[in-house]
């Protein structure tokens, strides 16, 4: 890694299939290591099942109310300040239970590309 400071493109926010916005704020192949994501999910909505290959993900939560599903774990609900784990293959989504945009950082290990992103069709065990 060499020393940068990357500043944020917010023009570039998109709509991923998952259900949510993304900003990407570092996802670059000359730093395979981590990637690092802005998204924002709107008030009543909940993004899709799915799971990440090989890739490990963490969710920092920056702003709003949300519901987590996360492998076997029960439903739990999440704010300002608090951190999910997220195992590489393991089943999640996120669901916005409040009136504002639920905002958080993903953090992934490995750094995270499309085809490591798979729908999880079958419903969560708890």
């Amino acid at each position: 890694m060499k020393e940068a400071v990357k500043h944020a493109d917010w023009d570039a926010e998109y709509y991923y299939e998952e259900g949510c916005f993304i900003l990407e704020l570092l996802n670059s192949p000359e730093e395979p290591q981590v990637s690092i994501a802005r998204a924002r999910v709107k008030p009543g909505i909940a993004t899709a099942r799915h799971r990440l290959l090989d890739v490990e993900e963490r969710y920092v939560v920056l702003e709003g109310r949300g519901r987590v599903e996360v492998g076997g774990l029960p439903p739990e609900d999440v704010g300002p300040g608090d951190v999910v784990l997220i195992p590489a293959f393991c089943p999640q989504r996120i669901a916005n239970m409040g009136d504002t945009d639920l905002v958080f950082l993903a953090i992934c290990t490995p750094r995270f590309t499309s085809e490591q992103y798979q729908r999880v069709v079958e419903p969560f065990k708890h």
